[in-house]
């Protein structure tokens, strides 16, 4: 089992940054990856903590683009209420509520699964971020 420059194993560190992230948010996550990319030798390492915050970073995306719509259409009723009116999609609305609801349960349960893989220095292949990181990172 390697171990890292803080003595504690390469899983484990590695699980504490995929945990880190879902618990605690992008603050801790990049000060972790940071470490990990300037300090730490090992590339399974590296690649983990790039992926944790790829990862959180590819699901911010997409919800925020999803939130998007429901900003268009408040937008729209803003405007059509300064004469009056009124301007609600409410299926819309509901349809993205859900989406997004549904992409935060996916990156979750992705985070714990990743977390709990990397312990044994495994992973859980995700396409897009996968192939991002290959590319970028040799």
């Amino acid at each position: 089992m390697q171990k890292t420059r803080l003595g504690i194993s390469v899983g484990l560190l590695g699980a504490a940054i995929y945990f880190m992230g879902l618990f605690s948010g992008y603050l801790v996550a990049v000060v972790l990856a940071g470490y990990v990319l300037l300090l730490e030798e090992n590339s399974w390492l590296r690649k983990s903590a790039v992926k944790a915050v790829s990862v959180m970073a590819v699901f911010s995306l997409l919800i925020t683009v999803l939130n998007l719509i429901p900003n268009a259409i408040s937008f729209v009723d803003n405007v059509v209420s300064i004469f009056g009116g009124s301007f609600h999609v409410a299926f819309l609305s509901n349809l993205i509520s859900a989406a997004v609801a549904a992409l935060n349960i996916i990156e979750k349960l992705l985070m714990i699964g990743l977390g709990v893989k990397a312990l044994n220095q495994g992973t859980i292949a995700v396409p897009v971020v996968d192939k991002l990181i290959n590319k970028y990172m040799g």
